[in-house]
């Protein structure tokens, strides 16, 4: 049976995350495994900070410090517990048959490589809880979480629509031909309507791969529309996801740069920031 890896930290994203989850999980026929992060471990270390605050510091006061650590130790611990709690009832109340929670300790970035081995699909939100909405800044572990994995990630936006219509942008990079190749071969975007966009550089080479694309795309059922036009790629593509009223960005995380192993690409990362759908990532 297919896995699909539902990323939460409780944030307000948490709720949509499950929501794609649970789409995800009906398209595939998938059970979902809600994987938690705690970042405090359960019983904290007695740590030697006399150093620290002085070497005539009380031992009481020593003792309080420790004690403090233990507490929010267990206030993670309570709040993981609720989190997954909350997943369960979400996901078996959406119709998911098979729901496994996971609790772990650390960063999710220094985990996510174990779990995405298992995974064919990573859901996780756009912006976790300490995201400064206002500068629309992107979650802190979104990025590495992208680099990381293998699996396609599927990056929930902030409220779940229904997912009718998706834009899928091409750019002829090894990213975008192994989102092709998943939109042809995979159950979860099938009957779907496709709008396949080309930006930046226009030519006649470019216009040739986006009709033999469009032509595959055809022949796997799909109803298809495209477009190839010349322009930034993140405004070109971020007006066709509004003109088209998509539900779903599909796109590669890396374009042609060299340096593509390293740093997610100038585009993605804006859309991903700018546009309101979900996005849906390749690497």
């Amino acid at each position: 049976m297919p896995t699909i890896l539902s990323c939460t930290d409780g944030s307000i994203y948490a709720r949509s995350v499950y929501d794609h989850s649970a789409w995800a999980a009906g398209r595939l026929g998938a059970e979902v495994h809600v994987l938690h992060m705690v970042e405090h471990a359960e019983k904290p270390a007695r740590e030697d900070v006399s150093g620290t605050i002085g070497i005539d510091t009380s031992t009481e006061l020593l003792n309080e410090l420790v004690a403090l650590a233990e507490a929010q130790g267990r206030v993670a611990i309570a709040k993981a517990q609720a989190v997954l709690a909350d997943a369960q009832s979400h996901l078996t109340t959406a119709g998911v048959s098979k729901v496994v929670l996971v609790k772990r300790h650390g960063a999710l970035v220094d985990s996510i490589g174990e779990f995405d081995t298992t995974a064919d699909l990573v859901v996780i939100g756009k912006r976790g809880e300490h995201a400064d909405f206002a500068k629309l800044h992107l979650g802190s572990n979104l990025e590495r979480v992208i680099r990381t994995c293998r699996h396609p990630v599927l990056i929930a936006s902030r409220a779940f629509q229904p997912i009718e219509r998706f834009v899928l942008a091409y750019d002829g990079s090894p990213s975008v031909l192994k989102a092709v190749e998943f939109v042809l071969g995979n159950p979860l975007l099938k009957g779907l309507h496709c709008h396949l966009v080309r930006a930046g550089k226009v030519d006649d080479t470019a216009r040739y791969y986006v009709e033999e694309t469009a032509a595959k795309l055809r022949a796997a059922g799909y109803t298809v529309t495209s477009q190839a036009t010349p322009g930034p790629a993140d405004e070109v593509i971020g007006a066709a996801v509004k003109e088209q009223n998509a539900n779903l960005l599909v796109m590669g995380a890396y374009g042609h740069s060299r340096i593509r192993e390293f740093i997610v690409g100038s585009t993605t990362t804006a859309l991903i920031r700018t546009v309101s759908t979900p996005v849906l990532v390749f690497r």
